[in-house]
Protein backbone atom coordinates (compact mmCIF):
# COMPACT_ATOMS: atom_id res chain seq x y z
CA UNK A 1 0.00 0.00 0.00
CA UNK A 2 1.33 3.69 -0.51
CA UNK A 3 1.64 5.91 1.91
CA UNK A 4 -1.26 8.00 2.89
CA UNK A 5 -0.31 11.75 3.93
CA UNK A 6 -3.06 14.04 4.95
CA UNK A 7 -2.39 17.11 6.18
CA UNK A 8 -3.78 17.18 9.76
CA UNK A 9 -6.98 19.07 8.93
CA UNK A 10 -7.84 16.48 6.53
CA UNK A 11 -7.55 13.91 9.31
CA UNK A 12 -9.32 15.62 12.06
CA UNK A 13 -12.20 15.81 8.99
CA UNK A 14 -12.03 11.97 8.72
CA UNK A 15 -11.66 10.53 12.46
CA UNK A 16 -13.66 11.29 15.49
CA UNK A 17 -11.95 13.51 17.97
CA UNK A 18 -11.53 10.75 20.29
CA UNK A 19 -9.51 8.69 17.62
CA UNK A 20 -8.18 11.70 16.24
CA UNK A 21 -6.23 12.19 19.60
CA UNK A 22 -5.00 9.02 20.09
CA UNK A 23 -4.18 7.86 16.16
CA UNK A 24 -2.82 11.44 15.48
CA UNK A 25 -1.87 13.26 19.02
CA UNK A 26 -0.52 9.86 20.36
CA UNK A 27 -2.83 9.73 22.83
CA UNK A 28 -3.86 6.58 25.05
CA UNK A 29 -7.61 4.93 25.85
CA UNK A 30 -8.22 4.33 29.04
CA UNK A 31 -7.32 0.24 30.42
CA UNK A 32 -10.62 -2.15 30.25
CA UNK A 33 -12.67 0.09 27.96
CA UNK A 34 -11.79 -0.07 24.52
CA UNK A 35 -14.08 -2.24 22.26
CA UNK A 36 -11.46 -5.07 21.27
CA UNK A 37 -9.81 -5.82 24.63
CA UNK A 38 -12.36 -8.32 25.43
CA UNK A 39 -12.84 -9.59 21.84
CA UNK A 40 -12.64 -13.51 20.26
CA UNK A 41 -13.98 -13.02 17.02
CA UNK A 42 -11.87 -13.93 14.49
CA UNK A 43 -10.75 -11.64 12.01
CA UNK A 44 -8.70 -9.22 10.21
CA UNK A 45 -7.62 -5.79 12.46
CA UNK A 46 -7.25 -2.96 10.02
CA UNK A 47 -6.00 0.22 10.68
CA UNK A 48 -8.74 2.80 11.55
CA UNK A 49 -7.61 5.55 9.90
CA UNK A 50 -6.23 4.11 6.59
CA UNK A 51 -7.59 0.62 6.69
CA UNK A 52 -4.27 -1.14 6.12
CA UNK A 53 -4.29 -4.56 7.41
CA UNK A 54 -2.25 -4.55 10.78
CA UNK A 55 -3.08 -8.00 12.59
CA UNK A 56 -4.54 -10.73 12.65
CA UNK A 57 -7.17 -12.57 15.33
CA UNK A 58 -5.17 -15.76 15.04
CA UNK A 59 -2.19 -13.65 17.35
CA UNK A 60 -4.57 -12.04 19.49
CA UNK A 61 -4.08 -13.30 22.99
CA UNK A 62 -5.29 -11.90 26.12
CA UNK A 63 -2.37 -9.93 28.50
CA UNK A 64 -4.27 -8.85 31.35
CA UNK A 65 -3.45 -5.34 30.24
CA UNK A 66 -6.75 -4.16 29.52
CA UNK A 67 -5.71 -3.36 25.54
CA UNK A 68 -6.08 -5.72 22.67
CA UNK A 69 -2.72 -7.78 22.28
CA UNK A 70 -0.67 -9.58 19.64
CA UNK A 71 2.61 -11.19 19.24
CA UNK A 72 3.04 -10.34 15.67
CA UNK A 73 1.81 -8.18 13.39
CA UNK A 74 -0.23 -9.66 9.95
CA UNK A 75 3.11 -8.70 8.08
CA UNK A 76 6.85 -7.04 9.22
CA UNK A 77 5.69 -4.29 6.25
CA UNK A 78 2.47 -3.53 8.15
CA UNK A 79 3.91 -1.54 11.19
CA UNK A 80 6.78 0.45 12.03
CA UNK A 81 8.66 1.05 14.87
CA UNK A 82 9.45 4.23 16.23
CA UNK A 83 11.63 4.86 19.83
CA UNK A 84 9.24 7.02 22.39
CA UNK A 85 11.40 8.95 24.75
CA UNK A 86 7.73 10.53 26.47
CA UNK A 87 7.04 9.87 30.40
CA UNK A 88 10.00 9.75 31.09
CA UNK A 89 10.72 6.83 29.73
CA UNK A 90 11.93 4.74 26.79
CA UNK A 91 9.32 2.64 24.91
CA UNK A 92 8.64 1.32 21.45
CA UNK A 93 6.04 2.99 19.34
CA UNK A 94 3.88 1.04 16.84
CA UNK A 95 2.86 2.66 13.76
CA UNK A 96 1.15 2.03 10.97
CA UNK A 97 3.32 2.05 7.99
CA UNK A 98 0.87 3.34 5.38
CA UNK A 99 -0.37 6.55 7.54
CA UNK A 100 1.85 7.23 10.41
CA UNK A 101 -0.95 6.68 13.01
CA UNK A 102 0.04 5.87 16.59
CA UNK A 103 -1.20 1.95 17.38
CA UNK A 104 0.24 1.62 20.72
CA UNK A 105 3.00 0.38 22.19
CA UNK A 106 5.41 -3.04 21.87
CA UNK A 107 7.28 -4.61 24.98
CA UNK A 108 9.59 -7.71 24.93
CA UNK A 109 7.04 -9.65 27.66
CA UNK A 110 4.65 -11.06 25.46
CA UNK A 111 4.16 -15.46 25.05
CA UNK A 112 6.16 -17.23 22.80
CA UNK A 113 7.15 -17.59 20.04
CA UNK A 114 8.28 -13.89 19.48
CA UNK A 115 8.20 -12.80 23.41
CA UNK A 116 6.61 -9.42 22.30
CA UNK A 117 3.16 -7.48 23.44
CA UNK A 118 1.68 -5.50 20.60
CA UNK A 119 -0.76 -3.65 23.22
CA UNK A 120 -2.59 -1.72 20.95
CA UNK A 121 -5.40 1.25 21.69
CA UNK A 122 -8.90 -0.27 19.76
CA UNK A 123 -9.52 2.65 18.74
CA UNK A 124 -6.96 2.40 16.46
CA UNK A 125 -8.26 -0.63 14.91
CA UNK A 126 -11.01 -2.13 13.08
CA UNK A 127 -12.15 -5.93 12.87
CA UNK A 128 -13.30 -7.23 9.79
CA UNK A 129 -14.50 -10.24 10.43
CA UNK A 130 -13.70 -14.10 8.61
Amino acid sequence: MDKLNLSEEEWKEKLSPEAYHVLREKGTEKPFTGAYYECHDVGTYICAACEQPLFSSEHKYDSGTGWPSFWTPISPDAIELKEDRSLFMTRTEVLCSCCSSHLGHVFSDGPPPSYKRYCLNSICLKLIKD
